[in-house]
């Protein structure tokens, strides 16, 4: 096995694999990346057998082969070389060499039969969302996740279609039992047939949105209970978790709140400001409305107290409200308006926060007991 790769390339090529193969794990293989040089093609495959990576680069093939060897080790190998073409080398005994200019780095690999098998699954059939959209579906929904391993159908986010005439829609929600995010884009391509949706896990969720080119347009498509994703020179693979993903419809509030429209960034500085003084015993923030007037505190016996003031266009009762300040400005930072609008319930009811035009985006955050 011997073959000539541009650096970059390769060092990409690696780095897409990192946060996928295992790093504990009593099968060492899994940390190992498997290296394919046939039809001056170098494939790279990563798998912690949930999670499952294919990326396929150009490269000068003197001679075909396959090896196994550690991802970490690798990519640190890759990143120190200052040239622009890496020489790679496999010996009879599975020692491998790694050159460019004068570095020559020798280590052990382990054969290509041990790694679990990958299929590329060529029998896919891919829709195309531009990744732009979908990495907004990921950013305005993944912080509401679960991150409680317990809760399987939580630990994740669900992923559903609907068309509507000429448009196609593409949903995405999270949710902790706190707060629930809920975002979607429309498309002119047409998307699978997803009603009942898929929850995507964590993990897998994460290494989608590393691969995705917000300039190009990514291919999505099932197969065999597994979401699988295409860019340009990768293909992802990402087993579906198998449960129900509980009626998030339920959730949004029937009833509309008491509606305050805010500048974002001025909000989300003044919310950033209260954070200061949390900690993780209390995070609270208690949110006071008077006729024309905003009044934010929380106060921290450990820490000190915090008060702001912001001027607002509102005439109703007075009333105060406590939330998470961190749940707050998370729903908050990711609306893309320059104004939202916080649609406050009553009592213990949920708060709505939304941009002010527009049915793109919403969470709902459950309010503290004051």
């Amino acid at each position: 096995m011997e073959f000539k790769i541009n650096r970059n390339t390769f060092l990409d090529g690696i780095q897409k694999t990192l946060g996928i193969v295992e790093k504990k794990t009593t099968t060492p293989i899994l940390n190992n990346v498997l290296l394919k040089a046939e039809n001056n093609h170098l494939k790279i495959i990563a798998t912690d057998r949930e999670i499952s990576l294919i990326s396929d680069y150009e490269a000068d093939i003197a001679e075909k082969g396959e090896i196994t060897l550690s991802a970490k080790k690798l990519y640190e190998m890759v990143r120190e070389i200052q040239g622009d073409l890496v020489h790679f080398t496999k010996s009879a005994n599975n020692i491998i060499k790694v050159t460019s200019q004068r570095a020559v780095y020798k280590i052990p690999g382990l054969p290509a039969d041990d790694f679990p098998n990958v299929a590329e699954s060529q029998d896919v059939t891919f829709y195309n969302i531009p990744g732009q959209l979908l990495k907004d579906l990921i950013n305005k929904t993944s912080f509401a996740m679960a991150s409680d391993e317990t809760r399987k159908n939580l630990n994740g986010v669900l992923l559903e279609t609907s068309t509507d005439g000429s448009n196609h829609i593409w949903r995405m929600v999270a949710t902790d039992g706190h707060r629930l995010a809920v975002a979607k884009v429309s498309t002119a391509d047409p998307c699978p047939e997803m009603t009942k949706g898929m929850i995507i896990p964590r993990k897998g969720l994460m290494e989608v949105k590393k691969i995705i080119d917000i300039n190009e347009n990514i291919g999505i498509g099932l197969h065999k209970n597994m979401f699988v994703v295409k860019t340009d020179n990768t293909i992802l693979k990402v087993n579906l978790v198998d449960a129900e993903y509980p009626d998030y419809k339920r959730v949004i509030p029937s009833e509309k709140g008491i509606a305050v429209t805010l500048d974002k960034e001025s909000f989300l500085h003044a919310l950033r400001r209260m954070n200061v003084v949390s900690s993780e015993r209390y995070s609270g923030v208690i949110i006071s409305f008077t006729e024309g007037k905003m009044t934010l505190n929380s106060t921290n016996l450990d820490v000190g107290e915090a008060t702001e003031e912001i001027d607002i266009a509102y005439t109703g009762e007075d009333m105060d409200v406590g939330f998470n300040v961190n749940y707050v400005i998370d729903a908050v930072s990711v609306v893309s308006a320059e104004n939202v609008v916080l649609e406050v319930g009553v009592g213990l009811k949920p708060t709505v926060v939304k941009p002010l035009d527009g049915d793109q985006y919403l969470c709902i955050v459950m309010p503290l007991k004051i």
